[in-house]
């Protein structure tokens, strides 16, 4: 482990990371079905340490990734409404169902959805 302590505040010790083993501790991590709790608990690490490094190790490839505007090309506005077309065929008609049993008796109700409040207004008087 390539570590060296850095005093900060009195009787307050911080661990100093080379990025070498920085980079290692984050590229371990990063492999699909590896803990970042094991990999920061096999590298002497608090796991929240190691979370912060992968954060800005995304962060920075994040911004790698991202061109650099140029003045001559304007950016392009991105619409904030899209428009979908929707099928012309009417929605059917759907019912609300229900079943109620007890013991050995079983009704079963079909409410019209267009009907759905007075549906809730009979079903809150029986189950009274």
């Amino acid at each position: 482990m390539d570590t060296f302590v850095k005093q900060v505040h009195s009787g307050r010790r911080r661990r100093i990371y080379s990025d070498d083993f920085k980079r290692d501790a984050v590229a371990a991590s990063l492999v699909p079905g590896v803990s970042m709790a094991a990999v920061a608990l096999a590298n002497g690490l608090n796991a929240n340490v190691l979370r912060r490094w992968v954060t800005e190790h995304k962060t920075s490839q994040t911004t790698a990734l991202v061109p650099k505007p140029s003045s001559s090309a304007a950016p392009q506005p991105v619409p904030a409404f899209i428009p979908m077309k929707l099928g012309s065929e009417p929605m059917p008609a759907q019912d609300i169902k229900m079943e109620l049993r007890t013991g050995a008796v079983s009704i079963n109700i079909a409410w019209p959805v267009s009907a759905a409040s007075e549906c809730a207004a009979w079903l809150a008087g029986f189950v009274r």
